[in-house]
């Protein structure tokens, strides 16, 4: 049977020190808990972030790179998917992911929201912005979570996966 795949999205070079801190922590409750974490394998931000907390943790990763190069990956990718697709790279994260954790939002970020939503996938959202969650929450209820930590997000997680 092949394993839970849990997406860590959010800002790259935009992301706060909040964003960072949750990242990181998701990638390690995430390992811990047997999951494969998925990010957009750059070597900034969330994306860096999360695959260093699954890797520090044990776990496994894969990266879906929106350029043409492995090297553009970071070194804490297990597996590098190369797309030469640029954003629209979005629509295989948010596909591949079983559910999504958005620690913050900007605007690569919310079109991941927005497909995993699309494809009717949940999607947990750590953010210390509150209109975009009420934004959000607005169009799915069912499928938008809303967490206030690292930890809450992921009793949701294990609630949806």
């Amino acid at each position: 049977m092949a394993k839970s795949i849990l997406g860590i999205m959010g800002p790259g070079e935009k992301a706060t020190e909040h964003n960072l801190k949750c990242a990181y922590e998701i990638g390690k409750l995430a390992a811990q808990s047997g999951y494969v974490v998925l990010t957009g394998a750059r070597p900034s931000g969330v994306m860096e972030a999360g695959l260093r907390g699954a890797k520090e943790a044990g776990g496994q990763t894969i990266g879906i790179l929106p350029s043409k190069s492995k090297s553009d990956a970071s070194p804490f990718a297990d597996l590098v998917v190369v797309t030469g697709l640029n954003s629209a790279r979005n629509y295989i994260n948010a596909l591949t992911a079983d559910v999504t954790v958005a620690c913050g939002v900007e605007a690569g970020t919310l079109s991941e929201i927005a497909l995993a939503l699309k494809e009717q996938k949940h999607v947990v959202l750590i953010t210390e912005n509150k209109r975009a969650s009420e934004f959000l929450k607005g169009l799915s209820e069912r499928l938008v979570h809303v967490a206030t930590s690292p930890e809450d997000a992921m009793a949701i997680v294990h609630t949806l996966i």
